[in-house]
This record gives C-alpha cells, structure tokens and sequence, in this order.
C-alpha cells in the first residue's frame, strides 16, 4: 500500500477545521500551538493512517495542505 505525506504549513493555516471536517480518517487535529498569526493550526498525528484522498487539501480554503506520495522503491 502507498504511503503518503501530508504537509499542512502551520503558518498558513487559521484553524478552520474543514480539514477536521472532512478527513474520511479522521486523522487530522487542531494542534494546542499558537502560530504567529494567533491561530491554532491543524495538524496529522497519524500519518502512517493516511490514504491520500486529498480531501483535506480540497477544502482548504488558504492552500496549506500538500499530500504527497511516498517513493515506496527505496
């Protein structure tokens, strides 16, 4: 099974939690970290759970989700 990397930019996301939302893994949180703007960033703490849906990167309205896909021939 593929692995993917999902990369959300802590200082561009504002905490909207669409990203929460819409995870069909619900592996995505709100982080207690405050970034610079005062917003508590989304974060993925189950990476290893994620199944490269891109959900998450189509909601967000502030473009701060990447997902990319892991080079498994290493």
């Amino acid at each position: 099974m593929a692995k993917f990397d999902v990369r959300i930019c802590g200082e561009t996301c504002k905490g909207c939690e669409l990203c929460v939302y819409f995870c069909p893994k619900k592996i995505i949180t709100i982080s207690a970290h405050i970034n610079n703007k005062g917003y508590s960033p989304a974060e993925n703490l189950r990476q290893d759970e994620c199944v490269g849906c891109k959900a998450c990167a189509t909601v967000c309205p502030d473009g701060a989700i990447s997902i990319y896909k892991e080079d498994m021939t290493q």
